[in-house]
C-alpha cells in the first residue's frame, strides 16, 4: 500500500498549542511525537509504502550530530519505507544523515531521497506530489500533492495539501487521527470532494 503525508515537524516546540496556523493540542514535543509515531504505525505496515513531502522535523540541538540522531531515532520507529521529498526545513546535513544510516526494509532501503517532488500514476490519475503548491496549469488527471501551508488548503481543485495539519479532511467521511499519513482512498476522496464542492461554487 502507498501512503502520504508532511509537514510532521518532529521535536518542533514552535508548533506547539492552538493557532489557525498549524493547530497541535499537545503540551510538549514528546507528546506530539508520540502521537504521530503511534497514529502512523497502527495504519502502515512495514512493508508499506509512505510518501513524505517535507518538513520532517525541526531540531536545533547542537553539536548538530546529536539532533540528526534524535530525529533519525524517531523516523526509525515509523513503520514502511519513506520516500522523503525535500522540504524547506529539511537540510542537506539530514538527507545526508539518513542515507548514511540507511538499511533494507524487506527488498529496498528504508529511505529513498527526492529534492524537488516525484510523479506516481494512481487511480487513472497523475501525482505530482512536492512539498510547495504548484500551480500546474490546466492539465488533465494531474494532482498535485504538496504540503507546507499547514492548516490553509490552494483555492484551486487540482491541488490537494497532505500534511498532517491540513483542513482538506473536511473532505473526508471520517478524519483520521493526528499524524496518520494519508490512505489512496482518502486521497481519491478528497481528490473528488474538493472537484465537487468548486463545482458548487461555479
Amino acid at each position: 500500500m502507498q501512503y502520504f503525508t508532511a509537514d510532521t515537524h518532529f521535536f518542533h516546540d514552535r508548533l506547539l498549542g492552538m493557532s489557525d496556523f498549524a493547530p497541535r493540542p499537545f503540551l510538549s514535543v514528546e507528546e506530539m511525537n508520540e502521537t504521530i509515531i503511534n497514529n502512523w504505525n497502527k495504519r502502515v505496515s512495514p512493508n508499506d509504502v509512505v510518501y513524505h513531502l517535507g518538513d520532517i522535523a525541526i531540531l536545533h540541538t547542537r553539536p548538530e550530530k546529536i539532533a540528526l540522531e534524535k530525529i533519525f531515532e524517531v523516523l526509525d520507529q515509523l513503520n514502511g519505507r519513506l520516500v522523503l521529498i525535500k522540504g524547506n526545513h529539511d537540510s542537506r546535513a539530514l538527507f545526508k544523515y539518513l542515507q548514511q544510516h540507511n538499511h533494507p526494509v524487506g527488498d529496498h532501503q528504508k529511505f529513498e531521497f527526492h529534492d524537488v517532488g516525484v510523479l506516481i500514476k494512481m487511480n487513472h490519475r497523475q501525482y505530482y506530489m512536492t512539498h510547495y503548491p504548484m500551480m500546474m496549469g490546466i492539465v488533465k488527471q494531474i494532482i498535485n500533492l504538496h504540503g507546507h501551508i499547514h492548516h490553509y488548503a490552494v483555492p484551486v481543485k487540482e491541488n490537494i495539501n497532505v500534511g498532517v495539519d491540513t483542513p482538506e479532511t473536511d473532505y473526508l467521511a471520517e478524519k483520521p487521527p493526528f499524524g496518520t499519513p494519508f490512505s489512496q482512498a482518502e486521497i481519491e476522496q478528497m481528490v473528488t470532494q474538493k472537484a465537487i464542492d468548486f463545482a458548487k461554487r461555479k
